[in-house]
């Protein structure tokens, strides 16, 4: 890969995602985008160059995105974040919830992939409330098409499951029969409860008008730069409730940035009760 054509991909990602690719990441954007070019039957970086640079081609900007933002997840990631939502929030949020007259409890998994977290956190909400009869909604966004058709069709190895999802998050799954053998699915009445969309988290204009008692965004911040993770964490703490929680991954932190939460434990913050 030539520096002029690491710098043209570095550029647009970076405007259409503020995504920050830096040298080091030089290796994986070069095999990432070897990908796209097999798909469009291109033999040359600068020949894909140039067909990113037509205007007809949002599609493949589109997949260009795709295939730079894809990160590796698997169920109940870091579960300890998991059993902070069973132990702390729920018990939290639902004695405000009689107190106040709240209504739902509403998350929101903001950087979904291919839509791990959010069933992983749907299944633990669906176990932390159980027939109480505070209802639950989790919103699940990507920037990506493809993982969010992935996430959408709620279908993943049996394997994924067995290796990965604790014993008792298992009866949430229905196993495959006849050509699905070997794969499973999310139970409809979790997959009811999660709601997915397209979404890059540096728009402008805040994506939902009510807000959220959690918020998961994970292992999303490491690809930003300074000003960008400012900018995102300012906009997650405004989507919170009063004493709402942000959860980033464990690999993160907020410690040298501008941001108006306090630190709870490593990785996990809560709005102020007070404006």
């Amino acid at each position: 890969m030539r520096d002029s054509e690491f710098e043209f991909i570095r550029t647009l990602v970076y405007e259409r995602s503020r995504i920050s690719l830096d040298p080091t990441k030089r290796e994986l954007v070069a095999a990432r985008v070897a990908k796209r070019l097999r798909a469009n039957r291109l033999t040359s970086l600068a020949d894909y160059c140039r067909m990113l640079s037509a205007p007809e081609q949002e599609e493949e900007r589109s997949h260009l995105i795709d295939v730079i933002s894809t990160n590796h997840t698997f169920f109940f990631r870091e579960k300890d974040h998991f059993e902070f939502v069973t132990s702390t929030v729920v018990p939290e949020m639902r004695k405000r919830a009689q107190a106040e007259g709240w209504g739902r409890f509403h998350a929101w998994s903001a950087a979904c992939s291919s839509g791990e977290e959010p069933y992983s956190l749907g299944i633990t909400l669906a176990e932390a409330l159980g027939p109480s009869g505070w209802n639950w909604r989790i919103d699940a966004t990507d920037i990506s098409h493809g993982m969010l058709e992935t996430a959408e069709a709620g279908i993943y190895p049996q394997s994924a499951i067995d290796e990965a999802a604790p014993p008792w998050a298992r009866r949430y799954f229905q196993r495959g029969i006849g050509p699905q053998v070997g794969n499973c699915r999310i139970r409809p009445a979790v997959k009811a409860g999660i709601a997915f969309r397209q979404l890059n988290l540096l728009e402008t204009v805040a994506p939902y008008p009510e807000p959220f008692h959690l918020i998961f965004c994970r292992n999303v911040m490491i690809y930003f730069d300074r000003p960008t993770q400012e900018e995102l964490v300012g906009k997650l703490a405004r989507q919170l409730v009063p004493g709402g929680y942000l959860i980033i991954g464990h690999s993160e932190s907020l410690a040298a940035i501008t941001q108006p939460l306090k630190l709870i434990r490593p990785s996990i913050y809560q709005k102020s009760l007070r404006p």
